[in-house]
């Protein structure tokens, strides 16, 4: 009976072990994703990336996943630092993406998505409850280039903008209709306990593990200060 005992404990410790693991990959891969489109000649508008208060970013989203579980895209969400999104680029928490919406995105090759918090309130939606797109927080594809093209109505109106890069191209998407959610068990995975995302955001209760450390770091040197109007 001990023995059996023993290796429950080890059993679990290992699945546990494994399950961090495989969250802290993926917040590694949030921070590549988010280096490479920083980098894109022509991509987010630099004057778009400095009024955000958040970003949601969601790796290698596959056309296979969809119908899994009903999720279709894990991924982070990073804000800056302050009551007021003031500071600098905090620590992330981990989010889903859900919605059949999502599926007419993706081909046979993954797909990256990112998704920019351009306002306080739709920071506060997000982080406080499930977010349906287009419908609980208005919702737009992002213009991208270094024009004015950021000035449109639709693009001044939206609290969120998305993108994607799929196959090394890089657009403005439309996710309306899908929704975006806090990925309770994700975070307990990477972070050991239940977690909310309020808490590891807004309330600091967590430091940025390793693995998020390339993420934080790539946006506090392409956009260290928030220049929206509040």
């Amino acid at each position: 009976m001990r023995k059996v005992c023993v290796l429950l404990i080890l059993t679990l410790f290992s699945v546990a072990a494994w399950s961090q693991e495989k969250e802290q990959e993926r917040l590694k891969q949030c921070g590549e994703v988010m280096t490479d489109i920083l980098n894109v000649p022509d991509g987010i508008p630099q004057e778009l990336l400095d009024k955000a208060e958040c970003v949601i970013i969601f790796p290698s989203v596959k056309k296979v996943a969809i119908g899994i579980g009903g999720s279709y895209g894990r991924g982070a969400m990073i804000c800056r630092g302050g009551a007021n999104y003031d500071g600098p680029w905090g620590t992330p928490a981990m989010f889903a993406l859900e919605g059949g919406t999502i599926g007419f995105q993706l081909g046979a090759e993954a797909t990256d998505f990112v998704l920019l918090v351009m306002n306080p309130q739709g920071a506060k939606s997000v982080l406080s409850s499930k977010v349906k797109l287009g419908a609980d927080a208005s919702a737009a594809a992002g213009p991208k280039g270094r024009t004015a093209s950021a000035e449109t109505d639709i693009v001044m109106k939206a609290e969120i903008l998305s993108y994607s890069r799929s196959r090394g191209l890089f657009a403005g998407v439309s996710l309306e209709g899908s929704t975006l959610r806090s990925d309770g068990g994700a975070n307990k995975n990477l972070y050991g306990k239940e977690l909310s995302a309020k808490d590891i955001i807004l309330e600091g209760a967590v430091k940025t593990p390793p693995a998020g450390e390339p993420l934080a770091e790539v946006l506090n040197k392409k956009s260290p200060k928030n220049r929206s109007a509040k």
